[in-house]
């Protein structure tokens, strides 16, 4: 059985108090807290083997490229990709936010003419289609907002449920034949809803459409096989996955990655330059990984990945199946409604909410006046919370160090909301 409170106590910001009360961290969906492993293996690499990967051939720089790739390998490992050298999968990348714009940003140089006959399958032209859903991050808005704004094509999207969950009812009218990219997240970051993926992917590939899953929100919580859930492309973050910030992953099928052109240029992506012609670029992942890495992050995140694969994901996953189901009672306070599902089924711990009569940011100042760590806003999905009548909320999301006690101690407080500002 696992001992999740021997691995609470691998966390060291969780030790301290805030307010004068123990710390209690509900903000997960935000950025996770790291382990000791993972903080030491970064302090480690800095004070051991710094130095430059790939383009030294000192005995630093080997073993700093070593661990670099190994942890490539690693986080390959914990999302279904293939790891071996040559047949590479996963890109690193500044973040999910930057790996969407990575691939938001190629598909307009191939719509320009870039990456020769291999990349006009990514190319996107006035009638074209590009769908997302109402339930994404801005992050993955944006980009292909941009895109289709650059290229012409019509950019569409999947409605809600009524509790937000994506619709997959009536796939065929939004996903046509003239849908080139589809691009939906796997977790909703507000309504903690896991989207049944499998129709969406299924009609993008019917209609030889691009499938881009937003990972951001289920690599951390539950168990993933891109392979097996037949994505062509994902993004996702180490933050939210125990690993450090500045650092995140883009995983593309093989074949795919071949085909697309680079979106960022510089050193370590190129092959061959002259002054008189265009360059000759590296293959993937290396074309795609422009500049300097953030290789002591790299290494730290492989780390991280080994640390989950070692919890298990299946246990990660039920221990915060519990969490969630103490959250979920938020929605037995009077005045309080939940947006999302309500049942916990389909959802990770991610639980956004609404105080009646009282502002989400008064909200969140008294709840941290109890030493609880929430999030108020409109959490980067403004579509989302205009589908629920709302500007902002509230939201509490767990992670693996999270107990029940933290979580009913959440709903205690929210309990003495309305009464302490005269809402009741």
């Amino acid at each position: 059985m696992t001992d999740f409170a021997a691995i609470r106590d691998e966390f060291p910001i969780l030790k301290q108090e805030i307010h004068g009360h123990p710390l209690v961290y509900l903000d997960s969906a935000a950025t996770s807290q790291k382990p000791q492993c993972v903080i030491d293996a970064e302090a480690d690499f800095y004070r051991t083997i710094n130095a430059g990967v790939h383009r030294g051939a000192h005995e630093l720089a080997a073993r700093a490229t070593e661990a670099f790739e190994d942890a490539r390998a690693k986080v390959a490992r914990l999302v279904g990709a293939n790891a071996t050298e040559g047949e590479e999968e996963v890109v690193v990348t500044a973040g999910a936010t930057a790996g969407l714009n990575l691939l938001a940003t190629a598909f307009g140089n191939a719509s320009l003419g870039r990456g020769g006959e291999a990349a006009k399958r990514f190319a996107l032209k006035p009638g074209d289609e590009i769908v997302v859903s109402k339930a994404e991050h801005h992050s993955v808005l944006l980009p292909f907002q941009e895109l289709a704004y650059r290229t012409g094509a019509t950019f569409k999207w999947i409605d809600l449920t009524e509790d937000g969950r994506v619709r997959t009812d009536n796939l065929d009218e939004v996903i046509t034949e003239r849908t080139k990219v589809v691009a939906v997240t796997h977790v909703g970051n507000t309504t903690g809803a896991i989207t049944d993926i499998a129709p969406i992917v299924r009609r993008a590939h019917e209609v030889g459409a691009l499938f881009i899953l937003d990972a951001c929100q289920s690599v951390p919580h539950i168990k993933v096989d891109f392979h097996a859930m037949g994505v062509d492309f994902a993004a996702w973050s180490a933050h939210k996955m125990y690993g450090p910030t500045g650092v995140g992953f883009l995983y593309g099928r093989r074949e795919l990655l071949e085909a697309l052109p680079p979106a960022n240029f510089g050193g370590s992506m190129v092959e061959l330059a002259w002054m008189d012609q265009p360059a000759q670029y590296m293959e993937p992942p290396a074309r795609f990984e422009a500049g300097t890495q953030p290789v002591a992050q790299v290494v730290a995140a492989g780390v991280a990945a080994d640390w989950m694969m070692n919890i298990g994901l299946e246990n990660i996953e039920a221990h915060e199946k519990t969490i969630a189901a103490e959250l979920l009672k938020l929605g037995d306070i009077d005045g309080v409604r939940i947006l999302g599902p309500r049942e916990n089924v389909d959802r990770i711990g991610t639980v956004a909410f609404d105080v009646a009569g009282v502002h989400p940011h008064d909200v969140g100042q008294y709840i941290d006046a109890q030493g609880i760590a929430i999030r108020v806003g409109h959490h980067c999905a403004q579509p989302v919370h205009r589908h629920f009548g709302l500007y902002a909320s509230n939201r509490a999301s767990s992670g693996v160090y999270n107990t029940v006690e933290e979580a009913q101690a959440l709903v205690e407080a929210v309990k003495g909301v309305r009464p302490f500002f005269g809402a009741a």
